[in-house]
């Protein structure tokens, strides 16, 4: 089994602010934004809702996605959130759920 790679967007709970970044564990890490284990903007500005992301395999492809998603406008960052999650719900409920039928 290969590694994957994530490139990923997070929000605050009034969507004001938006976050990317890119990890090989997304899990763990939108765990650790979302309990303020990470200092910085995310801590800062209080995001913890994760609302999109994307899967790699390669992880230089996957920086250069998070490097022209950063790039973004915004009103671009929210069309490509709302391509998939319209309603913006946090999909690390979702990865959770996942993760609990994946060792249950």
């Amino acid at each position: 089994m290969s590694k994957q790679y994530y490139v990923y967007m997070m929000t605050n709970k009034l969507h004001t602010v938006i976050y990317t970044g890119v990890t090989s564990n997304l899990f763990k890490r939108a765990y650790e934004h979302k309990e303020k284990f990470v200092d910085g903007f995310t801590k800062k500005y209080k995001v913890s809702k994760l609302v999109y992301y994307e899967t790699f395999q390669d992880i230089e492809y996957a920086i250069q996605r998070e490097k022209q998603i950063k790039g973004y406008l915004r009103s671009k960052k929210v069309q490509l959130i709302e391509s998939t999650n319209r309603g913006w719900q946090d999909l690390y409920k979702v990865l959770q759920k996942n993760s609990v039928q994946k060792y249950a």
